[in-house]
């Protein structure tokens, strides 16, 4: 535990004008990755070890919702957050969809802060887009309920369409390193 910063929750809201990969749709879900990470399914905390999370898989859908969130174990804060969608297949491999990166020190940065008192909606930074990373357009960490978030638009990278739309929220683990190092 003392190599843990915290964890890290994902919002896999949903996605946007997906590839088709089948017939004339496809079976969208989403897997996240951190480097080499442990997993945390907090109902079961430290099971799963070195296992990738993933969403549900949406039928027959190029706009799936999904509204699941993903907890992430974050060790190392320089290392960028994977997406990758796919096409849950019966017979064959599943068929990527895209993939987008993200980085979370921006994020991180902001948290410590430690904002309080704030109003609610309160922006904190802006992330804008750019060659290094998959945002579709300016990213805003703010203050919302008495907690930092960071809602992201990801663009889909090597596919002909897509988009993936998360939220971050941090939560602290009793024990960690924690982030005010």
């Amino acid at each position: 535990m003392e190599h843990l910063l915290g964890l890290l929750r994902i919002h896999i809201h949903r996605g946007v004008n997906l590839a088709v990969r089948d017939m004339n749709s496809s079976d969208p879900y989403v897997v996240v990755r951190l480097g080499k990470q442990l997993l945390f399914d907090l109902s079961c905390y430290l099971k799963n070890l070195m296992q990738k999370l993933k969403t549900r898989v949406v039928k027959k859908n190029l706009n799936p919702e999904w509204n699941e969130d993903l907890t992430l174990s974050v060790a190392d804060s320089n290392l960028p957050i994977k997406l990758t969608v796919y096409d849950k297949d019966t017979f064959t491999l599943d068929d990527k969809m895209g993939d987008a990166e993200f980085d979370i020190r921006p994020f991180l940065e902001a948290m410590k802060m430690q904002l309080g008192n704030l109003p609610s909606g309160t922006i904190i930074t802006r992330v804008k887009p750019s060659r290094d990373n998959c945002l579709a357009e300016e990213s805003c960490i703010m203050w919302t309920d008495g907690k930092v978030v960071q809602d992201m638009v990801l663009r889909l990278r090597n596919v002909e369409c897509g988009e993936v739309e998360i939220q971050l929220q941090w939560i602290d683990v009793p024990g960690s390193r924690g982030l005010h190092m």
